[in-house]
């Protein structure tokens, strides 16, 4: 049975993903024949699908819903080897792409808005000498320097619903924590930052469905980083801060011969904000909702908090990102030449698309994968990629997830889903996964 979408008979929605599904809960129940990919069912819990293709199809050429058809990558070994190989380019300009197919493997809107040159299209020598520049934001010193912020952030977003005893933890706490968290590093005044949180959520909203809505906002936030690249550059001091932001010191790099261009810079500023905020959006929403359906998992993390021990808070922020993590597959690869994995041929030009949400739960890798256990050892789980490409935030994202799921449970200690499990829908998109809503109830807190 061929696993395209359009040999189901449910209509498709505007995101992609078929309608008229619930969610239902884990652990996962094996499946016996091929599944339908990219139906709201799939969406909603792929990891029947995900275990399905690692025993028969680990790597299996599918159609997504956009029209172009990829290579996915499911078993944990393939997945580690396939993100460190460097016979698989980042860069579009090597996809094999047919006519139907032109432009649908990025971001929507990024190559009108000239942001094409970021850290998820490029290949080295180029991603080496721009992630080096931004890494110095990213180091443990400057992330542990950033800590205080995020805790103010994290206790004034409560603050703002903690009296009325209910809250949608998506819109008002998951969603807006990272967009200030990662507006601040970059620099971006207190004054605009609402209007990235604006066009951030337009992003979420229409990622998978209409693209024009994504395009507009992201020619949007270019045409202000371009201004305020420009307003920076007019104010930047003879010699930097100590804590500098980012910008800035894109600036100062392409200043000083670094050969940043403007272009360059904007493309960095807005991929780091467009990447930096949805995974941890996500990391949120989805560690907040697998602990509020894991009763005994969230009880021994709160006892551990009140006894103020935060390894069990490190090692299950490291679990949830496993169990159930902010990006479910990983961005977009293109054989430069024709390869092999996991025994499958693949021709140049082909697509290939790592299923990171598949490889952390392989049971050949991990003893009990569809159990969050928040104490889990050895928990080297790919939520946040492997090879040069691993995610450049990652300190900056478990700062985050580590400081929100503390704080929560600490102020909010009755905290509880206000809707049954199966109300709960997830946003429709290919390479992230999170919840659209997360209502919440209980007992308000003056």
């Amino acid at each position: 049975m061929p696993l395209h979408p359009e040999t189901v008979s449910a209509p498709l929605s505007p995101s992609g993903y078929r309608q008229g599904v619930t969610n239902q809960p884990h652990p996962p129940t094996p499946l016996t024949e091929a599944p339908e990919l990219f139906t709201w069912e799939f969406a909603t819990d792929p990891y029947p699908a995900y275990a399905w293709l690692r025993e028969h199809a680990p790597v299996h050429r599918t159609r997504l819903p956009s029209g172009v058809e990829a290579w996915l990558v499911t078993r944990y070994a393939d997945a580690k080897q396939t993100l460190a190989d460097n016979r698989l380019s980042k860069n579009p300009a090597h996809h094999d792409e047919p006519a139907h197919a032109k432009g649908k493997t990025g971001i929507p809107g990024e190559r009108k808005a000239d942001l094409m040159t970021h850290l998820l299209n490029i290949d080295p020598p180029d991603h080496t000498r721009l992630r080096r520049l931004v890494s110095k934001a990213f180091t443990p010193r400057r992330v542990a320097e950033f800590e205080p912020r995020v805790q103010e952030l994290t206790d004034q977003l409560i603050d703002r619903f903690a009296d009325r005893g209910s809250a949608d933890l998506i819109h008002d706490f998951a969603f807006p924590l990272p967009i200030y968290a990662i507006c601040d590093l970059l620099g971006v005044p207190r004054e605009d930052q609402d209007d990235f949180r604006d066009w951030a959520g337009m992003m979420i909203r229409h990622q998978g469905g209409p693209r024009g809505g994504v395009a507009r906002s992201v020619k949007k936030m270019r045409g202000y980083l371009a201004d305020l690249i420009h307003r920076k550059r007019e104010a930047l001091p003879a010699t930097p801060d100590p804590g500098e932001d980012l910008i800035s010191g894109l600036i100062r790099a392409s200043d000083h011969g670094e050969h940043l261009t403007e272009n360059e810079a904007a493309a960095m500023a807005f991929i780091l904000l467009f990447a930096g905020f949805e995974t941890t959006v996500n990391l949120i929403g989805n560690g907040t909702f697998a602990l509020l359906t894991h009763p005994e998992q969230r009880a021994r993390l709160q006892t551990s908090l009140a006894a103020h021990d935060t390894a069990l808070l490190e090692s299950g922020v490291e679990e949830l990102l496993r169990y159930d993590g902010p990006v479910e597959l990983a961005t977009w690869r293109f054989a430069t030449e024709p390869l092999t994995i996991g025994g499958q041929d693949i021709a140049a030009g082909d697509p290939v698309l790592v299923v990171l949400a598949a490889a952390d739960r392989d049971p050949e890798r991990f003893a009990d994968p569809d159990v969050l256990d928040l104490g889990r050892r050895d928990n080297q789980h790919l939520g946040y990629g492997h090879g040069i490409h691993y995610c450049l935030g990652a300190p900056l994202a478990r700062l985050e997830g580590q400081t929100a799921l503390a704080t929560l449970l600490t102020r909010l200690p009755d905290l509880r889903l206000a809707v049954d499990p199966p109300e709960l829908r997830w946003r429709g998109g290919l390479i992230m996964r999170g919840l659209r809503t997360l209502p919440v109830e209980f007992t308000p807190v003056g």
